[in-house]
């Protein structure tokens, strides 16, 4: 657990001097604030490629998106917890996917799958480190169950053999992700952690739907704004106090 410590009380032989970092905190809030506009500003501009079809202007704002919310959790402190670590593993490999997605490839998307797949395992381990709770988390595994019947039965006719197993195995990891961050959000009482892993969870509807059903700036349209909010909110957390 880490815990934010606002002041610094130190007393000597001669005197007893209170030391106020507030203004420290204030700076480290502000860079944390400059890489969230950042990464919204360049949402935007990749949205807006996306609809003219410009990709030479997609790929580079989207890599500046992308980057922008692992510099969220660098200036948020990531560095100085476990669980900021493992979140910022899961946000550097989700760059890497985010950057394999961009091409429609079946090899480069598998690679991107597996980018992805490998950021949800350190999700887990960050929800893990937290020491999640065990009844919420059983709640959340129940709803999930339903989800995931729904989505397997929606998606799976729309795949082909090679790609069966692969989207399965994601889906199950996506699923353990979200089950292990209601623990973690439980126990921290940091529901952004919650928020992050849904919006993540969801995000990837769009992206199946894109890819193997029906193709379309639609899917972008509400896929990558639900996306890039949950990695806002995740690279946020390693900032809050309790994880």
């Amino acid at each position: 657990m880490r815990a934010n410590k606002r002041f610094s009380w130190k007393p000597s032989v001669h005197t007893t001097k209170c030391t106020d970092s507030r203004p420290e905190y204030n700076t480290h809030m502000l860079s944390i604030d400059v890489w969230i506009i950042v990464t919204v500003v360049g949402l935007i501009l990749l949205l807006a490629a996306e609809r003219r079809g410009a990709t030479a202007q997609r790929i580079a704002f989207k890599v500046i998106a992308s980057t922008a919310f692992i510099l969220t959790a660098l200036s948020g402190g990531a560095l100085a917890s476990r669980y900021g670590l493992f979140i910022l593993t899961g946000l550097a490999l989700s760059w890497f996917g985010d950057v394999f997605l961009l091409w429609r490839h079946p090899l480069i998307f598998q690679a991107g799958l597996v980018s992805f797949l490998l950021a949800h395992v350190t999700y887990i381990g960050a929800f893990l480190s937290t020491g999640p709770s065990h009844a919420a988390s059983g709640v959340a595994l129940l709803c999930c169950g339903v989800v995931i019947v729904l989505v397997v039965q929606w998606i799976r006719p729309h795949l082909t053999t090679d790609m069966r197993y692969p989207v399965m195995a994601y889906i199950t990891v996506i699923s353990g992700m979200v089950v292990f961050a209601a623990g973690a959000a439980w126990s921290t009482g940091q529901w952004v952690i919650l928020a992050g892993a849904v919006m993540f969870y969801l995000s990837d509807i769009a992206v199946a739907r894109d890819r193997f059903v029906a193709p379309g700036f639609a899917n972008s349209l509400w896929g990558l704004p639900l996306y890039y909010g949950g990695q806002l909110l995740l690279a946020y957390s390693v900032s809050l106090a309790g994880v």
